[in-house]
């Protein structure tokens, strides 16, 4: 009798625990959500302008968490480009969370199930890694599930509202709307960039080199997403071999 009394003790102090951890998560993640949904109508308008009905600009949010990614892909499915190009140029762009997921499972629950892994991998964002890795504490399946969640539902809940804004909106205003995915990236670009030189090198050798593939002969025919495939690949290179990431060396 004392040992039934004592699981269900443990096992409430379990919940309560993990209920704990999961509105800890949820706390986390609201700063991320409220930037994704100012972001993500961005792309709800974008999508449709490019005539991509609202129920699929949703779908692509809620089954792909990035906006580089999903730009890109958009773009490519509009101007109906081949299922390879489409997929290649999506892998590059978002390859980087495969990097991520690796750094996170370092610091994950041992307890965490194979099917709960792959959830949490599905859920890595770039502001969700940062808020992840900055976590003193282990990272449990509840904790990442409230990180992950209000996000989510800020980037598929503002990919909502934009698509649905924009058709209602008058087709001149929509299209005049259309400017602010221009300054989104700006956005995101400047303030790294002048921070860090390495940033503005990318930036601008990107810039050049888009450039000087619409006047290369061959090159200049390729699509878009090809283009953008040789150029990240390029810039990627060249970055990393002038400006190497140093290993830094812990003091045993």
């Amino acid at each position: 009798m004392k040992n039934k009394n004592l699981l269900k003790i443990m096992n409430k102090e379990t919940l309560l625990m993990k209920k704990q951890e999961f509105l800890e998560g949820i706390r986390d993640g609201i700063p991320i959500c409220l930037g994704y949904f100012s972001v993500s109508m961005a792309f709800g308008l974008t999508a449709v302008l490019s005539g991509i009905p609202i129920w699929a600009a949703v779908v692509i949010s809620l089954t792909n968490l990035t906006s580089a990614g999903q730009f890109a892909g958009m773009n490519l499915i509009a101007a109906q480009g081949a299922l390879v190009e489409i997929g290649l140029t999506t892998l590059i762009i978002n390859i980087r969370y495969f990097l991520m997921s690796i750094s996170v499972s370092q610091k994950v629950d041992q307890k965490m199930t194979m099917k709960e892994r792959m959830a949490v991998a599905f859920g890595i964002t770039d502001e969700i890694f940062a808020v992840s890795m900055q976590r003193n504490h282990e990272l449990t399946m509840a904790y990442m599930a409230g990180l992950i969640l209000t996000p989510v539902l800020g980037w598929t809940g503002g990919t909502l509202v934009g698509a649905v804004a924009t058709s209602l909106m008058p087709p001149v205003l929509s299209n005049a709307f259309g400017i602010a995915l221009y300054g989104m990236f700006i956005a995101i670009i400047v303030p790294p960039a002048k921070e860090q030189k390495n940033v503005l090198f990318a930036v601008v050798l990107a810039i050049a080199a888009s450039v000087t593939c619409a006047y290369i002969p061959g090159v200049k025919n390729l699509s878009g997403g090809w283009t953008i495939i040789l150029i990240t690949l390029l810039v990627g290179a060249v970055a990393a071999w002038l400006f190497p990431v140093e290993e830094r060396e812990e003091n045993s």
